[in-house]
């Protein structure tokens, strides 16, 4: 029987390098090396995770932003990334150029949308 490993989530976007550049300051990973090519030409990029899941981001012509929490646009799927703090990490999200949407459904997290519209949320370490 093979072995099914799970290796990374790609999203989609308009710019590949840009949205790459936005999860590497958040992740602390860096961005795959572009080689020869230039910025627009990139169809593809990853953020380079040291063997760990990584995040992928895909150039998608027409991009059209998800609409969440409702619209004519789902989400589709949302990463979640684990903080300390949620008003220093909501600080240093919105400072790489993320939005706080309107919406906010809980107490323990935060909902943020990155440059192109996806959905991401901030949750609050459990201490214990």
């Amino acid at each position: 029987m093979t072995t099914i490993t799970y290796s990374l989530v790609a999203l989609d976007c308009p710019d590949p390098v840009a949205l790459a550049a936005f999860y590497a300051q958040l992740t602390g990973w860096a961005v795959e090396p572009l080689g020869d090519f230039s910025p627009e030409l990139v169809s593809w990029i990853e953020l380079v995770s040291d063997g760990q899941p990584t995040i992928a981001f895909q150039r998608v012509a027409n991009y059209v932003e998800p609409t969440w929490p409702v619209g004519d646009v789902p989400q589709q799927l949302h990463l979640d990334f684990d903080v300390d703090d949620l008003d220093e990490g909501e600080r240093t999200v919105l400072g790489f150029g993320a939005r706080k949407a309107d919406f906010q459904p809980g107490e323990t997290f935060r909902v943020y949308l990155d440059p192109v519209g996806h959905p991401f949320c901030l949750v609050l370490k459990a201490h214990q």
